[in-house]
């Protein structure tokens, strides 16, 4: 037992120093362009166009409907390969290439949590700015989307949670994240005390992300003077993974 909790002493660290950065500049690059994802196409598929709308269900239905893994692999592999072959001298890294599939990934998956959100607010309230002909854009700054912004948070603290998650497929793309450094660590110290530890590392990122998630959510409530009920938050979600 003194050699299992030496061992952890001594990983976490390893882990921590070599592998942690690379996991936080993955999630919050991933973090931020799967907001900007979701919120375009999400807003889209709710009040754009129908041609639009036919392109961002594509889009969504295209990165909901395959791997990341894969994504990963098309984005750091594929894309350099075809650019090469055409003339060209194209490579977007390992970091690019690993921000782009999270951000695409789980903005797509955010874009259902935007457009459900949209849906859950009340019909009156569309009506209302239109019978007092507001211009598009301000009714929707400052009347829909308060109010769809404090029903989306719970789906967004979800998916932030996974693409946390999500971040341990980098390794594949040659980052030095906290999975692969654990995979390294693993010949030293065995796989229960390398994984484990990263495991550890994972869940305590979770833990904090959630946190701010549901700070700001709260946040969100008091500003409108009410609590969102949890059976619109929970149909807005239920909308993303559908």
């Amino acid at each position: 037992m003194g050699d299992f909790f030496s061992d952890v002493g001594t990983t976490l660290p390893r882990l921590i120093e070599n592998g942690l950065q690379t996991t936080l500049y993955a999630f919050l690059g991933g973090a931020v362009l799967m907001m900007i994802v979701a919120v375009v196409l999400g807003v889209t598929l709710h009040q754009g166009p129908r041609w639009a709308q036919v392109i961002s269900r594509i889009i969504v239905e295209v990165f909901r409907g395959t791997s990341l893994v894969v994504q990963l692999f098309f984005l750091f592999y594929v894309i350099p390969t075809v650019a090469r072959d055409m003339g060209y001298d194209f490579d977007l890294g390992g970091m690019w290439s690993a921000i782009i599939g999270l951000g695409l990934n789980y903005g797509a998956y955010g874009a259902e949590v935007v457009r459900g959100s949209l849906n859950a607010v009340p019909k009156g309230q569309w009506e209302t700015t239109t019978a007092l002909s507001m211009p598009w854009f301000t009714k929707f700054r400052r009347v829909i989307w308060p109010q769809a912004w404090a029903l989306m948070l719970p789906g967004f603290n979800n998916l932030a949670v996974m693409l946390v998650k999500g971040t341990a497929a980098v390794s594949l793309v040659l980052l030095h994240d906290v999975t692969f450094d654990a995979s390294i660590a693993r010949r030293s110290v065995g796989t229960w005390v390398s994984f484990g530890s990263a495991m550890l590392i994972y869940l305590v990122i979770a833990l904090i992300v959630s946190s701010v998630f549901r700070w700001m959510e709260r946040r969100a409530q008091q500003r409108l003077g009410f609590k969102v009920s949890r059976r619109d938050a929970d149909a807005a979600v239920a909308e993303a993974v559908a």
